[in-house]
């Protein structure tokens, strides 16, 4: 498993496989940093390139998971690492509660301990989904939604594609939140939000349009 990445959520991300009990074949990717030795906590490769990947890809096989947040960067990364035959693939931690009936959870996801999503849910590709957030029945996540830890998403919720949820949110039921937005942190969801912009606050007022 090659993560992309090798500080801040890369690191997150060792820990769900570390719960999983993965432990074969894990490299890091990190093509920016200087301050990184070769090795991670002196045991896991970092790749410096993508020639590096590719050769791992043909050794190992090709799936590999994004250890980076913000939605933007999750597509571009997935976008970059296909095009390289790369096979992006969900990491989910054996101390999260998937439910068992109609919950579907596409290629790429990040879901972290503590994290409960009830029945009938659908998470799109690349979803990264923090500690201790709760999606209760009959939501719908989009491609590449991040959110944050102790997030409380309530029945029927549909939030759009490259959307960011801040920690604490909570949104009430039959709410749908448009793409490329940001829910800012604690705020509380009564209203449909719209594409592209910016809600903060308790009710969560837009506060300006992303561009």
């Amino acid at each position: 498993m090659l993560i992309f990445g090798a500080k801040g959520f890369a690191i997150e991300v060792l820990n769900i496989l570390s719960e999983n009990q993965y432990k074969e074949n894990i490299v890091f990717y990190d093509d920016i940093s200087n301050d990184l030795d070769n090795m991670l906590y002196s045991k896991y490769p970092i790749l410096k390139n993508k020639i590096e990947v590719q050769e791992f890809f043909l050794k190992n096989g090709s799936s590999f998971t994004i250890g980076i947040g913000n939605p933007n960067l999750r597509v571009k990364i997935y976008k970059q690492f296909n095009n390289i035959g790369g096979k992006l693939t969900s990491t989910i931690s054996s101390n999260s509660a998937i439910g068992h009936y109609d919950t579907k959870i596409d290629n790429g996801c990040n879901i972290l301990s503590g994290v409960k999503i009830s029945n009938s849910v659908s998470i799109g590709r690349g979803c990264l989904i923090y500690y201790n957030s709760v999606i209760t029945h009959n939501c719908v996540i989009g491609d590449f939604v991040e959110i944050s830890p102790s997030v409380n998403i309530l029945g029927h919720v549909e939030i759009c594609r490259n959307t960011h949820i801040g920690a604490n949110v909570t949104i009430l039921p039959n709410i749908k939140i448009g793409k490329n937005s940001i829910i800012g942190a604690g705020s509380v969801v009564t209203k449909n939000v719209p594409d592209n912009v910016l809600a903060i606050g308790v009710p969560s007022k837009i506060i300006k349009r992303i561009k």
